[in-house]
């Protein structure tokens, strides 16, 4: 399920979630090395044209790892201090490599710097953390097919 279909399944967490990756320039992606462990790195995620785009330098660790396993995770960067309006989000589900027209129109409309690896998204999984009248924790979790999970914690 691309960025698109998510947002019409849930468009508010969607809102939400774009807004969250939006207050700042620089996330955390998470991929799998070759031997299974976690690799984290900074990354710029880009929603455009009902897609989650990941772009990142030719030859990157992130890039060859995704390359090898395309499972990921991207936690939206918090911000100063504590305050975390709109809470803590994080994305989770498979990267593929793109070529040909779509890297093309995505390289004349963004300009990224050149040479450059570009990821298309489908997700597995959309999480929400946020506190609700500074009393409760509220975890919304999202996964295709499924209707959108709201668990509060005293």
């Amino acid at each position: 399920m691309n960025w698109a279909s998510f947002s019409t399944a849930e468009p508010e967490l969607a809102a939400i979630t774009e807004e969250r990756f939006g207050a700042f320039r620089h996330h955390v992606l998470a991929t799998l090395r070759r031997d299974g462990s976690p690799r984290t790195s900074g990354l710029e995620a880009d929603f455009r044209g009902g897609e989650l785009w990941l772009g990142m330098m030719a030859g990157s660790r992130k890039a060859l790892d995704l390359r090898r396993d395309p499972r990921f995770a991207l936690q939206a960067n918090p911000g100063d201090g504590t305050g975390m309006g709109g809470g803590d989000v994080r994305i989770a589900g498979r990267a593929y490599e793109v070529e040909g027209e779509r890297k093309s129109g995505y390289a004349k409309e963004v300009e990224p710097p050149e040479p450059f690896h570009l990821f298309r998204t489908e997700l597995t999984e959309v999480v929400r953390t946020y506190v609700e009248d500074d009393r409760y924790l509220v975890v919304q979790v999202w996964t295709p097919g499924a209707s959108l999970r709201t668990l509060r914690r005293a």
